[in-house]
């Protein structure tokens, strides 16, 4: 964030009115992130707001700076903070953007916890309600966005961009999350979406020529406010691209089993009588 992005001063000060208590718990870096959570849930803490020194915080969670900092990095990690160097620097609560979220289902993807075959279920299933909310609040200027991104997915397909083209494909989608004006919705899709780009970037190139066809039926449904046919081709599309993604990985998978596979030995000849 660039300083001109810094809220104002008086949003930077340390909250005077916060009441923090000294920690006795074995688990003090949990407890020091419940306080600070329970203050924002008073409103004596609020977006924006500078917590105070180390030297004051430890002071008044009677606990070491060490403990002190491991509690702040990870009400960091969790998006609740913000720490920040230099003369103007501090723990700054922030505006939580669920950076959190997705970093949660990115680290469950890569431990096995979220399998390619769920991502993709789950993510057809969180696009039909997105697509009917987004349907109804779209106005005149939304609908030319989107058809401005299926123009461009259309130019990076003429161009042997595969790469370019998957990301518009992907905003596409955050397009839709972002037009049902719900926080909750914009987030959760993100961080699906984001796994789902991961996900496509390990399989590589593939044919989904059928996308942008599906893409212009889609906005004529879209266009005339018919939310279920708009959901229905949406539908469609995200079932047959989960139909390639997994016949992809399927043969991928199995010509490692056979390059895996160690040689069978030749059985022994028979004895003879």
């Amino acid at each position: 964030m660039s300083a001109s992005q810094l809220p104002a001063k008086s949003k930077v000060e340390a909250a005077p009115i916060a009441q923090f208590q000294r920690i006795r718990s074995p688990r003090a870096f949990d407890e020091i992130a419940a306080q600070i959570r329970t203050e924002l849930s008073t409103g004596r803490l609020a977006v924006g707001n500078r917590l105070p020194s180390e030297r004051a915080l430890s002071e008044q969670f009677g606990v070491s700076r060490n403990t002190l900092r491991e509690a702040l990095r990870s009400l960091e990690h969790a998006g609740l903070i913000r720490l920040q160097k230099g003369a103007r620097g501090g723990a700054f609560i922030s505006q939580h953007s669920g950076e959190a979220i997705a970093t949660g289902l990115m680290d469950m993807y890569h431990v096995g916890t979220i399998q390619p075959a769920q991502l993709t279920e789950a993510r057809i299933w969180l696009e039909s309600v997105v697509v009917r909310e987004a349907c109804r609040r779209a106005t005149a200027v939304d609908i030319d966005m989107l058809n401005r991104n299926i123009d461009e997915a259309q130019d990076a397909r003429r161009r042997g961009d595969f790469a370019g083209r998957a990301e518009r494909h992907i905003e596409f989608h955050r397009m839709l999350a972002r037009l049902t004006d719900n926080p909750i919705m914009v987030i959760v899709m993100n961080g699906v979406l984001d796994v789902l780009t991961h996900f496509v970037q390990r399989i590589g190139e593939y044919d989904n020529s059928f996308v942008l066809p599906s893409r212009r039926r889609f906005m004529e449904h879209f266009t005339a406010g018919d939310a279920e046919a708009a959901v229905a081709e949406m539908e469609a599309c995200l079932k047959r691209l989960q139909r390639s993604y997994m016949s992809r990985i399927q043969a991928a998978e199995g010509v490692s089993a056979t390059k895996a596979a160690p040689r069978g030995r030749r059985a022994p000849p028979a004895t003879q009588r």
